[in-house]
């Protein structure tokens, strides 16, 4: 079988490394909020080029923190698209405020920035963008709609780590942006791991005692605050896989080079990349509107695929409580019914990707034939 996902190769290659990292943290007998975070913070926040990072304990609680220092809450509303992981919702909803769906643009699959402003009400507080499988979002056209409105803009940048915009990094482009190191993102940590980046003084301040218990110091809480914190193993594993984070993209942007280049004229609709974004292909999503017959076929042919998401946000059930009903979001669920994400990790061969196009290659001809013979009939 062809996985979906692989990490064995960055694991081997970076073994040793990755070892030493571990056991530096033993040794060091610190294992919360000790040198690794703190050096780890620095390190990203250099990468990203703003001025602050804050590790928390994953990424749905990056993004939560944010809003929660900015004092978003009950009956405000966040802009959010339609068409991403259940995640950024549940960041929204846990605040108390309400998520307000926004649908996608069909070519790229991120919010369609020019249907936000029949979205903000006297309640909206932010924006939050998502930056989905490793592109970027439309940021000017997002930012001067938040300005015009004087909202903050909150990236979800939880697939986008060193994808960019104009030349600067996704986690630079907002008023602060929340970020996953789940370990099948781009850079993954060996467990769960988050981190906010941003440029904001105050929010930092906030956002690291909100992280631990609502504590500036230790035994005095000045906030209602949660325990996410960043663990010194994860920080030290996330500064090792750092150093490596560029050339893994690069060699991710060569295999969805491939993939785009074997499956032209293949009747799937593949990935568009505006000229503004350099993206890092965290996901390579085809469309097919014979998607549920693509899977099963090459699944069959030994090559396993995923679909991120098979059922949009406003039809999930724990959303069941909003009262949308399928045909609100039309786009969102259109694109819920196509899209497939092919296998693409770092170590992916030719010789398989040749396999995996082959077989899309032979699906699509049966399809054709078939569809021809009707006609005929």
């Amino acid at each position: 079988m062809i996985q979906f996902n692989n990490l064995s190769f960055v694991t081997r290659k970076i073994n040793q490394e990755l070892k030493d990292a571990v056991n530096r943290v033993i040794d060091s007998n610190r294992y919360i909020l000790g040198q690794e975070v703190e050096n780890f913070e620095i390190e990203f926040a250099n990468y990203l080029g703003v001025k602050y990072c804050i590790g928390v304990g994953n990424g749905l609680e990056a993004l939560y923190l944010i809003l929660r220092a900015y004092d978003i809450g009950k009956d405000d509303e966040i802009i959010i698209p339609s068409n991403t992981y259940i995640a950024t919702a549940l960041a929204v909803s846990h605040t108390g405020a309400v998520p307000v769906f926004v649908e996608p643009d069909e070519l790229t699959y991120n919010m369609n920035p020019y249907l936000i402003e029949e979205k903000i009400t006297k309640r909206t507080k932010a924006i939050m963008p998502v930056h989905l499988y490793g592109q970027s979002c439309d940021m000017d056209t997002i930012n001067k709609i938040a300005k015009k409105y004087n909202l903050k803009v909150v990236e979800d940048s939880a697939q986008a780590d060193g994808a960019t915009y104009k030349g600067r990094k996704c986690g630079a482009l907002g008023d602060a942006s929340g970020f996953s190191f789940y370990p099948t993102k781009n850079l993954g940590a060996l467990g769960d791991a988050g981190a906010i980046s941003t440029n904001d003084a105050g929010l930092t301040e906030k956002v690291k005692a909100l992280r631990n218990y609502g504590s500036k110091k230790h035994y005095y809480n000045k906030y209602k605050g949660i325990n996410s914190k960043l663990d010194e193993m994860q920080a030290a594993i996330l500064r090792v896989k750092l150093r490596y984070l560029d050339e893994f993209n690069d060699e991710r942007k060569k295999i969805a080079k491939i993939y785009i280049d074997e499956l032209q004229n293949n009747d799937l609709i593949l990935p568009y990349v505006p000229e503004w974004t350099n993206p890092v292909w965290h996901l390579f999503v085809v469309r097919s509107k014979e998607r549920d017959e693509l899977q099963k076929y090459l699944n069959s042919n030994g090559i396993e695929t995923s679909i991120h998401y098979p059922i949009p946000i406003h039809l999930q059930e724990a959303y069941e409580d909003f009262g949308y009903r399928k045909g609100d979001f039309p786009i969102a669920e259109k694109m819920a019914d196509e899209i497939l994400s092919l296998p693409l990790w770092i170590g992916l061969e030719k010789k398989i990707m040749g396999k995996i196009t082959k077989s899309i290659k032979h699906f699509t001809n049966f399809v054709n034939i078939t569809i021809n013979l009707k006609i005929m009939r």
